[in-house]
C-alpha cells in the first residue's frame, strides 16, 4: 500500500491529537500507524500509573513514581497534565518541541480534558476524536479488556459516556470500527493529508 505524502504543499509540522474515551482503541491504532511506518512523531506520554502486562516502558508510556512526576511538574517539564482514575499522565514539553523543531508531524495520545487543555495552548492543533459505532460497543469493549476492578470498571464507563457528549469539541471524529484497525489509520492519514494541502497552514508554536 502507497501511503500519502503528507509534505505535497508546504512543509509546516502539525500537531495532531487523537483522542476519546475509554474502549475506542486509541492504543491500538496507534500501535497499528506506528508499524505501517507512517512518518510522524508519536509522543510517549509520563505516567504514574502500573505498567500492564506486555507494556514497555519507553515505548507504551514513560513510567514514572509519584515522586518524579511531581519533579517533572515542579520544573515545568509537561506540556500538560491530568490526573486520569486516580494516576497523573502529562506530555513531555521537550519531546514535543524536538520533533517539531526537525520538521516532523507530531501526534499524541491524551484524554479528553487534555486534549482541551492543548486546545487552549495550542488553538492550531488538529484534534482527532474517536469513537466507537455505538455507546453500547464501547462499554463491551471496556468489559472485555478486564484490567479493572468492578468499581474502577464502573467509573471508566460512566466518564467515558460523559466524554462521549464532548466530540463537538474537536475538528474531526473518527468511528473506530471493530477489526477495521487499518480503516480506521486510512481516515486519520487522510485528515493529515488534507491538512497538509490548507491554503493557509495551521502554525504551532510552544
Amino acid at each position: 500500500m502507497n501511503e500519502p505524502d503528507f509534505k505535497i504543499i508546504h512543509p509546516e509540522p502539525l500537531l495532531i491529537v487523537i483522542s476519546g474515551p475509554s474502549g475506542v482503541g486509541k492504543d491500538s491504532v496507534l500501535n497499528r500507524m506506528k508499524s505501517r511506518g507512517l512518518p510522524f512523531h508519536f509522543v510517549v506520554t509520563a505516567t504514574t500509573r502500573p505498567m500492564r502486562a506486555g507494556e514497555v516502558n519507553g515505548q507504551d508510556y514513560i513510567f514514572v513514581s509519584s515522586d518524579e512526576f511531581a519533579h517533572m511538574i515542579e520544573s515545568n517539564e509537561l506540556l500538560e497534565y491530568a490526573i486520569v482514575y486516580n494516576d497523573y499522565k502529562g506530555i513531555p514539553k521537550q519531546q514535543v518541541r524536538a520533533a517539531l523543531a526537525s520538521g516532523q508531524d507530531v501526534i499524541m495520545r491524551i484524554d479528553v480534558q487534555g486534549a482541551a487543555t492543548i486546545r487552549k495552548l495550542v488553538p492550531d492543533a488538529v484534534l482527532i476524536f474517536l469513537t466507537t459505532e455505538s455507546e453500547e460497543d464501547m462499554v463491551q469493549r471496556l468489559l472485555a479488556r478486564q484490567t479493572e476492578t468492578p468499581e474502577g470498571l464502573k467509573l471508566r464507563i460512566a466518564t467515558a459516556r460523559q466524554e462521549l457528549k464532548r466530540a463537538n469539541e474537536f475538528d474531526y471524529a473518527v468511528i473506530n470500527k471493530q477489526a477495521h484497525l487499518d480503516e480506521t489509520v486510512n481516515d486519520i492519514s487522510a485528515i493529515i493529508c488534507a491538512e497538509h494541502h490548507r491554503v493557509i497552514p495551521r502554525k504551532v508554536t510552544l
